[in-house]
């Protein structure tokens, strides 16, 4: 790009930036030295790498979606937190607020996650232990329990059973007596990460696609500002993959998404926008940010280029992060603080929308509150004390990770390129029933191609650490310690006994005939082409369990079982 269209792009950007609210803040360094918004090539100079990393708040959006970075609003502080039962988890989610988050995120147990109820049998000795445990409606209303739906955002991560939970965090938010297309927040509901990583699925994956085309259509049409989708790449970095595996698997679910809300003919312009993301921010410091700004250059211009979305608001990549657990270590955990807060910084140096970050703890149990409150403190001192909200994208235009941001998306590129392959084999007339992508994602899920790509990738990087080759300090290297044991928090059995006893009390107290008609029409409309949402959402107002819910369309649709492969 030459001087002149370079200072046209500064001046685009510069009223850009005047005409957006920014924060009551000191944007100075430490030293009292002012410090600009943005940096780019000094003024009159040539640099033909600008039409790549452009300025902030403009197409592609490499350097951030708005103009003032976090000059004009912080990231969201979004700690993730569940343990127990719903009271339990109630006062964990105050405690974080008080101490200064902006959002609440909301880890579920695993009957929870797999469509169960407490007294499921195969929920025994797992109920309240990874997460917090939900049946019905009931438990939702005591989960948020002085806490406004109406003014919190709320990020709930789950992927199976993310419909029926969503209905009950409506009925909840009914309950409170909040204006429901008022509502904001995110609902995970990315079955395609389940079949490529995390496994907690339920039914075949068209089924679960029919779903999730019913709530964006429910959502775009009631619940514009709430985002129904947040693809997440979180979990297939946890299961192993490289940064470019975790940013192109990603990116090209999202894909498949878009192609689904296109197939059911909604607007791009109008549901694009309720897409999110969720990225894994792991220990690399460079390569991360390198990952988080290729993502957005790349959503931007497959959105435009591919799908036709012309909007900036369409074309934009949201995404939440979290901290690296598979990077925690049992040995040395203290050592955890520092990885948290440089993954952290990751996260911020490369434009994260919202944060969480673990505690030292998780590698062994749920954290403490001394844990989490370590955590949530590492995101207030990066805020507050470090200077990096002064200025949008400082690392724009490093040699380093402009060369690292091409390189990725180069290999992101060729990921996506053997995703479309696999989809003309699928479908080799190209009348793809959703879409071409689609078609090649769920190729790759049948074949397990994706499986295999982050098996292999975990298997390396597993050899490296083995010979030294990779040092992991406390681990591999650097052993010696005086640390003492963690005081480690650990739910009591007595969890499960009483969410069973309360869902045995709420079955008995509630109106039987209202809970099978609910049940009814949700099946008669999975039968046909009716949205199912509001019929769920009326098996939900009538205190239907989860279980229940979920039961009845298995019984319908059937389960699905991971082939087996050597």
């Amino acid at each position: 790009m030459d001087a002149e269209d370079i200072a046209a792009g500064r001046e685009r950007w510069q009223q850009r930036y005047s005409a957006a609210p920014k924060r009551d803040a000191d944007f100075t360094t430490l030293s009292g030295s002012p410090v600009d918004p943005v940096y780019g090539p000094p003024d009159g100079t040539d640099d033909p790498r600008l039409a790549r990393i452009g300025w902030p708040g403009e197409y592609p959006y490499t350097r951030g979606l708005y103009p003032t970075g976090y000059r004009g609003r912080a990231w969201t502080i979004r700690q993730f937190a569940g343990f127990g039962n719903a009271r339990q988890t109630n006062e964990r989610y105050r405690m974080i607020l008080d101490a200064g988050g902006g959002g609440l995120s909301v880890a579920f147990d695993m009957p929870t996650l797999m469509g169960r109820d407490s007294d499921d049998p195969r929920s025994l000795g797992e109920v309240g232990h990874c997460g917090v445990a939900i049946d019905t409606a009931a438990d939702m209303d005591v989960l948020f329990e002085g806490i406004p739906l109406a003014d919190v955002t709320t990020s709930m991560t789950i992927s199976g059973p993310a419909v029926p939970v969503f209905c009950m965090y409506l009925v909840a938010a009914e309950r409170q007596g909040a204006d429901i297309r008022a509502l904001d927040g995110t609902l995970q509901t990315d079955i395609f990460k389940e079949y490529i990583a995390q496994k907690e699925w339920l039914f075949d994956p068209e089924p679960h696609l029919r779903l999730i085309g019913d709530l964006m259509e429910y959502c775009a049409e009631n619940i514009p500002a709430y985002k129904p989708l947040s693809v997440s790449g979180y979990h297939i970095r946890e299961a192993g993959s490289t940064a470019a595996q975790e940013l192109a698997f990603t990116l090209a679910d999202g894909f498949g998404y878009v192609e689904l809300g296109l197939s059911r003919g909604l607007d791009v312009e109008r549901f694009a926008p309720g897409l999110s993301f969720f990225f894994d921010a792991h220990i690399d410091l460079f390569e991360e940010i390198a990952k988080f700004r290729a993502a957005r250059r790349i959503w931007a211009r497959w959105m435009r280029d591919v799908y036709g979305a012309a909007t900036p608001r369409a074309q934009w990549l949201r995404f939440h992060t979290q901290t690296a657990g598979v990077s925690l270590t049992a040995q040395q955990p203290h050592n955890n603080v520092v990885r948290t807060a440089v993954e952290a910084l990751a996260a911020v140096l490369g434009g994260t929308n919202s944060l969480h970050t673990n505690a030292l703890d998780e590698t062994l149990a749920l954290p403490s509150e001394e844990a989490a409150e370590i955590a949530l403190r590492t995101q207030q001192v990066i805020m507050e004390e470090t200077g990096v909200t002064n200025v949008a994208d400082p690392l724009g235009g490093s040699w380093y990770v402009e060369a690292l941001t091409d390189r990725i998306e180069a290999e992101a590129e060729e990921i996506f390129r053997r995703i479309r392959e696999m989809g003309e084999r699928a479908v080799p007339t190209g009348e793809h029933p959703i879409g071409p992508i689609t078609s090649g994602i769920l190729k790759g899920i049948e074949d397990g191609w994706f499986t295999g790509e982050i098996a292999e990738a975990a298997f390396q990087y597993q050899r490296a650490l083995e010979k030294g080759e990779k040092r992991v300090v406390g681990v591999n290297c650097h052993t010696g310690s005086v640390s003492r044991e963690l005081t480690i928090m650990r739910v009591g059995h007595e969890v499960e006994r009483d969410q069973n006893a309360l869902l045995g009390e709420r079955r008995a107290a509630r109106d039987e005939a209202a809970v099978r008609a609910g049940l009814d029409a949700m099946l008669a409309a999975a039968r046909g082409g009716a949205n199912m949402i509001p019929a769920m959402l009326d098996a939900v107002r009538a205190e239907a369990t989860l279980g229940e819910i979920c039961d009845a369309l298995r019984a319908e649709w059937g389960t699905y079982a991971e082939p087996a492969r050597f």
